[in-house]
C-alpha cells in the first residue's frame, strides 16, 4: 500500500451518495478494482444501524469477497461514512481496521461539501493515503 488510492469518477460520486442514503447511519462496504484504481463497489448493510460505528454481517461480507472474485477484480478499500464528524479515523476504526493490505476510506458529510478520504491503518496506526479521481 502507501501509493495512494485512485478512484473512477462514478465510484467517486457513488460513494458520496451511498453516504448520504444511508443518513443518519454510517454507509459501508468494499472498494474493488484493478490496477490500484477502485472501479466498483460492494455496498454492505450496517448491521449496527449506527450514526457513530458500523458493523457487517460476516456471510454478506463473504458474498461481497466472492463477487469480487468472480467480477476478475481485487478488494482495495474498505469504505464507510462519518455522518456528522471529521473524514478520519476514530478510535473505533483504528482498534477494528482487520485488513492492512487495503486502504480505509471514510466520507464525511460533516461541511457542506463531503470529504473524502483514504488511510493505510496497521497496527492501530493511521497514515493517510492520497485520493485521486482518474478515468479508466
Amino acid at each position: 500500500m502507501g501509493e495512494g488510492i485512485a478512484l473512477g469518477p462514478a465510484v467517486y460520486l457513488e460513494l458520496v451518495e451511498r453516504a448520504r442514503e444511508a443518513l443518519p447511519n454510517e454507509a459501508c462496504g468494499l472498494g474493488a478494482g484493478t490496477n490500484g484504481v477502485i472501479r466498483r463497489l460492494y455496498p454492505l448493510s450496517n448491521t449496527a444501524a449506527s450514526p457513530e460505528r458500523y458493523t457487517v454481517d460476516p456471510a454478506e461480507q463473504l458474498q461481497a469477497y466472492r463477487s469480487i472474485d468472480n467480477d476478475g477484480l481485487q478488494c482495495l478499500a474498505v469504505y464507510h461514512s462519518h455522518p456528522a464528524t471529521p473524514a478520519r479515523p476514530s478510535a473505533t476504526d483504528l482498534a477494528e481496521a482487520y485488513d492492512p493490505h487495503v486502504a480505509y476510506i471514510i466520507v464525511s458529510l460533516a461541511a457542506d461539501a463531503p470529504a473524502v478520504r483514504a488511510f493505510e491503518i496497521q497496527a492501530g496506526k493511521a497514515t493517510e493515503l492520497p485520493v485521486t479521481v482518474q478515468e479508466a
